[in-house]
């Protein structure tokens, strides 16, 4: 097989895929480094590899390193034949990887021992095949958040902490290199002229990159991971991000097909919140998403995902959410679910809510649910200014049953800080009845937030819609305990 991958062969005049290239890596690792075989490298050293996430340090030289990795990707890209590796699968082509590396090295009579060689084999797989220096971190299923602050600096969230990490790039054109390789993949680009982009990692995970002019120091991108096997009701019961009783209101508001409006800050788990809540909704049910970055992940057979698009270079072809979600209007959804209401779409969501697609779901950015309702006035005001007030707050309180608030807290934990429901109009004001809250009652000195969720004792309007669904409430659990 190693053979029928190398171009040592007569299969020199083969026309590499593009699409494959373009996978592997069509440039040098970082900064280009000249190709001079007239002398052999010699690296000696004796220390075992360091953990994947730090930076190559001991005997063997960080630079010296990266201009071995640099030259010996080089040299694999000249060898190898493209189009004979198309009928490989991964495994195969990273064993056929790994046997191309090991030559290299015994051609050019490289000294390293076992261990580092093992790490350059990696470190090679991981550029041609991966997301280079980031890929121990995107395999390290405790890492949420993945922060680069240029290609001298990269942080992750563990646990809802921040953490430095050792992980680095071996410059800014290597950097860029990683972002074009995975906005690329999604049919997204980014350069000097549109230097913001939203993409998103095979596995789903959110991705946003910011390039100079507009990033000063360097290139920066952000990563929000997710999980491969999605969190479930019982494991945020079980994390202590809400009580056995608040999430038993919730599953049966999904299924009872009440609407729904997540609000929080960012990073309090506002997508989370809404994949859990739509996992109870009946597999018979035609789902439309509409998201600006695909990230939700939900189980149903029967969904239709819908994707916002950017303007091309020369400003044209932008695709909205207001655009899709009037698109999706005529696709005959049961419900219409956003992942995140920020603008005019605002208008058609709640329209859609009070005109027979009941069971709709979106998140917005909002501290309390009273501000939640407020950025809800402000977004169709963008849609329609010349809208009364009142006949805003009027479509609100008719269109939007419930409103579930999320935090991330100052120790890093996410909680369900509040469900509350909004129960109608009273003269210009939309009234509203909290039913469950979570009360802070101070922090305890390793930074641990202490309080305690609970029901306030009201007895919300919707429980005659659950049992009316099939979900039936034991009157205990509206009661404070």
């Amino acid at each position: 097989m190693n053979r029928e991958l190398s171009k040592e062969s007569n299969d020199m005049n083969m026309i590499p895929s593009a699409s494959l290239r373009e996978r592997l890596g069509s440039a040098a690792l970082g900064s280009s480094t000249s190709k001079t075989a007239s002398a052999p490298t010699r690296v000696t050293t004796g220390a075992p590899a360091p953990r994947a996430a730090a930076v190559r340090g001991g005997p063997i030289d960080n630079r010296a390193y990266h201009q071995l990795k640099a030259r010996i990707h080089e040299a694999l890209l000249d060898r190898i034949d493209l189009e004979s590796m198309q009928r490989l699968n991964g495994d195969q082509i990273r064993q056929e990887l790994r046997l191309l590396v090991e030559r290299l090295l015994e051609e050019e009579m490289v000294v390293i021992n076992d261990a580092e060689r093992k790490m350059l084999t990696r470190d090679i797989q991981n550029e041609m095949l991966g997301f280079g220096p980031l890929e121990p971190l995107l395999e390290d299923p405790t890492v949420s958040d993945i922060l680069v602050n240029t290609h001298k600096q990269v942080y992750v969230e563990r646990r809802g902490k921040l953490e430095l990490t050792d992980v680095t790039f071996n410059d800014e054109a290597h950097l860029m290199k990683i972002i074009d390789k995975i906005v690329s993949r999604v049919g997204r680009r980014i350069d000097e002229s549109s230097p913001m982009v939203d993409a998103r990692l095979p596995d789903g995970s959110r991705v946003n990159a910011i390039i100079p002019p507009l990033a000063i120091d360097g290139a920066v991108m952000s990563i929000r991971r997710f999980s491969a096997d999605p969190l479930r009701l019982a494991d945020l019961v079980a994390y202590g991000s809400m009580t056995a009783d608040m999430a038993e209101v919730l599953q049966g508001l999904g299924k009872a097909k009440v609407n729904i409006v997540i609000s929080g800050g960012t990073g309090s788990g506002k997508t989370t919140m809404l994949n859990v809540i739509s996992g109870f909704i009946n597999h018979n049910e035609r789902i439309v998403t509409v998201e600006d970055a695909a990230e939700l992940q939900l189980q149903q057979p029967h969904v239709v995902r819908l994707e916002t698009r950017p303007a091309n270079i020369e400003g044209k072809g932008e695709v909205t959410q207001r655009a899709l979600v009037k698109n999706a209007l005529r696709m005959r959804p049961d419900r219409i679910i956003l992942g995140e209401v920020r603008g005019e779409e605002a208008m058609d969501m709640l329209g859609a809510m009070n005109t027979g697609h009941e069971g709709s779901m979106a998140t917005l950015h909002a501290n309390t649910p009273r501000e939640a309702l407020t950025r809800l006035e402000n977004m169709i005001s963008m849609a329609a200014p010349n809208l009364p007030p009142k006949a805003m707050r009027q479509q609100i309180a008719s269109a939007v049953g419930v409103v579930v608030q999320v935090s991330r807290l100052t120790d890093g934990k996410r909680k369900v800080l509040s469900i509350t429901e909004v129960t109608g109009m009273e003269g210009d004001v939309i009234t509203m009845q909290e039913i469950f809250t979570f009360r802070q009652t101070g922090v305890a000195d390793d930074g641990t937030v202490l309080g305690q969720a609970t029901a306030t004792g009201v007895r919300p309007h919707f429980a005659e819609r659950l049992r009316t669904f099939g979900v039936n409430l034991a009157p205990h659990i509206f009661e404070p305990r």
